[in-house]
């Protein structure tokens, strides 16, 4: 029998000055223990999308889609160098325009948190500084007057732009693990250029030494990195977070740069007695290093996520949630610049919910499941701590010992299971039963023991109120309350877990379907595994989808599919929704890449090193190795959004529109996609494909598959497998 008992709050409610005694705005205040809006507890969903990185004109549809998948506060990066390539020459216009893309937000129902830096990194080079300022004669990041002055030239003119908007918080700096003093005078440089916000913020992890009750400090977990070396194992601070803990701290993120500045290891960090823990940088994909290319699939992302709710996150951000495209070449980070790690000049997808093409991975359906959860159960999760079992894995090479915890108040509560990782399977947990002790009460799931197949992540319901009824336990995941005269509980199965539940202490097996159950004053819908990536909690309505949904604050959808089904809790059951074409045109056709000029007959094997770490190849060597494809792109109806699916395999894809550079891609296995009409491609434009080999020796890190094929190759691996260009019809309800 696994056993974890409810331990209350170890340390009393606070009302911390921030957000409370100053920078006070209506209907926002902050606890020890989370946001309030309105009074009410929340459980804010952040997803980092960079308006300098992404189209103007998809703004509105990004934030559609991040609106759609549960984000309810929007993060940017404000990249001092994207702004100001020049001190003479600072743009607020187009893409850059900071305080439309505020505005934009706001008029979506979106809350914003600008991270301004100004250093803020991104993989952006210099961390951001345009080139101007990393080469003034100053001390970078720290109180010498010389860079004050710089920072408060141009905190005035972001100043100048979004003074008066509605935020909800700043960021100041990114990563800064010794200064404290300077975050304070960064604080008051913002201020005095005109930015407020009830929240100010600073990045925690790394031992990051905070200046106490000025900033919030926010933390963050990937379960995999390009930053660590090519040959390096599956890292311990990357496993941490595949375990339900209480230690926020991080001291993974970054280390190689605090490496590389000769920056020791600090002491870590834990929460401010004074402030919830909350999360900036949850990792809602990775990026992708010339030397290192991991690839986490939807389900790493999500376990990573569903771990910190239930350790007892108050605040779940991502890092990133929507990709983009850097604005011009030679803005990324790279060896030349001094960075350990090259990236990709152009493109930044990140293998994020929303890619950089726009399209939505399987890492949005997994997560939109957890936010529904916390939209509609974040007011009463937000008082319930996080409780640990006394019997808890030993440590990261720990795959035998189930890893559970307990959010509860005491009286009601939900149990968490995270049964996957990446790397190293997980074997199934046979006969497993669980006893959770609350305040006054002993609860016993399920009634006989069940085996937890590997991938399952489930948050199961214990005495939970439902109208003016009660679920005493279930073993399928909560997902939201349908509201009506007879409320509807909506719960998700897990693949591989029979679903069992309990009222008024009688236990009853249930096999989902996408009908209800009456229990008395309440009905219980228990969905399917098979619906999960179908499944959409649009406000108070359940849709089911395999096509994309999105919508603003209206609440009425825009889908890619004209099959959309709507649940009527009157009836009990699902309905189409009626919807009406209103745009785009659907296409599907393959094009057969033209060959202009095939590749070298031999590929380096590295084309050296720096810290280290092998080094992309110099635009003029990956020119004269390359081979060149022209795309032959057919009619596109007018009105069409056309994209472009490149099934591929070799080291470096690059897309050039008339010859010039518009994205790329370092290969990691996976499909690349692009949006034409986002790289500035017009009918009758040349398209040309231009992929750089990859030596069967080299000793890049790659995927599992990625490896095997390449090891598979005679000499060198370049490969077309399918070139797709598509196209959707938009239906509106």
């Amino acid at each position: 029998m696994l056993f974890v008992a409810h331990q209350p709050w170890s340390s009393p409610l606070r009302r911390p000055r921030m957000s409370n005694e100053v920078d006070r705005r209506p209907g926002v205040a902050l606890t020890s223990r989370s946001l309030l809006r309105d009074g009410v507890p929340v459980i804010p969903v952040s997803g980092e999308l960079h308006y300098s990185r992404v189209p103007r004109s998809r703004w509105v549809t990004r934030l559609r889609q991040m609106r759609a998948g549960g984000v309810t506060v929007v993060a940017s990066y404000v990249f001092w160098l994207h702004h100001a390539p020049r001190r003479d020459a600072v743009s607020f216009t187009g893409n850059l325009d900071v305080a439309g893309f505020v505005r934009t937000c706001r008029a979506e129902g979106l809350d914003v948190v600008l991270r301004i830096g100004p250093w803020v990194h991104g993989e952006s080079r210099n961390g951001g500084f345009p080139d101007w300022v990393q080469q003034a004669p100053v001390r970078h990041r720290t109180d010498d007057p010389a860079y004050l002055a710089l920072v408060q030239e141009w905190f005035g003119q972001l100043g100048t732009q979004v003074a008066g908007l509605d935020l909800l918080g700043v960021q100041l700096e990114n990563e800064l693990y010794d200064q404290p003093g300077h975050l304070v005078t960064l604080k008051r440089l913002a201020r005095a250029a005109g930015l407020s916000a009830p929240l100010w913020t600073a990045t925690a992890w790394g031992g990051a030494d905070l200046p106490a009750g000025e900033v919030l400090p926010l933390y963050g977990g990937y379960g995999d990195g390009f930053w660590v070396d090519a040959d390096a194992p599956w890292d311990p601070t990357f496993r941490d977070h595949y375990f339900f803990s209480h230690v926020w701290d991080d001291p993974g993120i970054g280390a190689d740069l605090r490496r590389a500045q000769q920056i020791g290891a600090a002491q870590p960090r834990t929460p401010s007695p004074w402030f919830p823990p909350a999360t900036c940088e949850l990792g809602g994909g990775m990026a992708t290093a010339y030397h290192r290319r991991p690839r986490p699939s939807a389900l790493d992302i999500a376990a990573i996520a569903h771990c910190k709710i239930g350790n007892g996150s108050a605040w779940q951000g991502y890092y990133m949630y929507a990709g983009g495209t850097n604005p011009g070449p030679g803005l990324q980070e790279s060896h030349a610049t001094g960075y350990p790690n090259d990236m990709p000049p152009l493109g930044y997808d990140f293998h994020a919910p929303i890619g950089e093409a726009g399209l939505l991975s399987e890492t949005h359906a997994l997560l939109r499941h957890q936010h529904a959860f916390l939209a509609a159960f974040g007011p009463a999760l937000a008082d319930m701590p996080s409780s640990l079992p006394a019997v808890r894995p030993s440590g990261v090479e720990d795959s035998s010992t189930m890893r559970f915890a307990l959010r509860s108040d005491g009286s009601s509560g939900f149990l968490f299971l995270s049964w996957h990782q990446p790397h190293v399977p997980l074997p199934v947990h046979e006969a497993a039963q669980f006893r959770v002790a609350l305040d006054g009460a002993e609860l016993v799931l399920p009634a006989s023991p069940i085996d937890i197949p590997p991938g399952t992540l489930a948050r199961w319901p214990l005495r939970l109120p439902v109208g003016d009824g009660r679920l005493d336990w279930a073993t399928a995941s909560a997902l939201t309350i349908l509201p009506g005269d007879v409320p509807t509980l909506v719960l998700l199965e897990s693949a591989g877990v029979p679903v069992s539940y309990a009222v008024d202490g009688e236990v009853s097996a249930v096999a989902p379907s996408l009908s209800p159950i009456r229990l008395g004053t309440f009905d219980l819908l228990v969905l399917p595994a098979a619906a999960a990536s179908a499944v959409w909690v649009d406000g108070d309505r359940l849709l089911l989808s395999e096509a994309e949904l999105r919508w603003g604050p209206d609440g009425r959808v825009e889908a890619l599919s004209p099959s959309v089904q709507v649940y009527d809790p009157t009836a009990g059951g699902f309905a189409d929704l009626p919807l009406h074409a209103s745009g785009g045109a659907s296409l599907t056709h393959t094009i057969t890449p033209e060959a202009v000029r095939p590749a070298a007959v031999t590929v380096p094997v590295a084309y050296g090193k720096f810290d280290g770490r092998q080094s992309a190849p110099s635009p003029q060597v990956f020119d004269d190795l390359a081979a060149v494809h022209r795309l032959p792109v057919p009619a596109v109806p007018s009105g069409a959004d056309p994209f472009l699916r490149i099934d591929w395999a070799g080291d470096i894809g690059q897309l050039r529109v008339d010859g010039r550079p518009v994205t790329d891609r370092f290969w990691d296995g996976s499909p690349w996609t692009v949006n034409l009409r986002d790289v500035g491609w017009t009918p009758g434009a040349a398209l040309t494909l231009h992929l750089l080999p990859l030596a069967a020796g080299s000793t890049i890190s790659l995927p599992a598959d990625a490896r095997d094929r390449l090891l598979a190759a005679d000499g060198q691996l370049s490969a077309i497998d399918a070139v797709t260009l598509f196209a959707h019809t938009t239906w509106r309800e």
